[in-house]
């Protein structure tokens, strides 16, 4: 039985360097891996009740300059349903990798962090 989930693109460097950190320690995980088994949006709109679209949304990226201006206005609105819409269209504009541990939803890798969570 794996520990935790840990959510994102398999190729993104920064979710090999959190994968390698993870089996370093030990720490069993399953990776949902966006581009093959999608995202579901009401556990989008959880992540974003829990941490907000400044912590969720990668504005980063080119697939976010790449964005409608409808959508990325959306993407700055109060309305979770909205962004979680945009989200799980494109879902390279969620930051990676995030990782449910508890009560603490670890978005983006920082091995201090999640040396503290975990």
């Amino acid at each position: 039985m794996t520990d935790y989930t840990i959510y994102g693109i398999r190729n993104c460097d920064t979710m090999k360097k959190a994968m390698r950190w993870l089996t370093d320690r030990g720490v069993e995980f399953e990776l949902h891996d966006y581009k093959k088994a999608g995202i579901d949006e009401a556990l989008l709109v959880a992540w974003l009740e829990q941490v907000g679209s400044e912590v969720l949304v990668n504005r980063r990226g080119t697939t976010w300059r790449r964005l409608s201006e409808a959508d990325k206005q959306a993407c700055d609105s109060d309305d979770h349903s909205r962004i979680a819409a945009v989200l799980a269209a494109n879902t390279s504009v969620i930051k990676r990798p995030v990782m449910p541990a508890g009560e603490h939803l670890l978005v983006g890798f920082h091995a201090d962090d999640w040396a503290a969570v975990l």
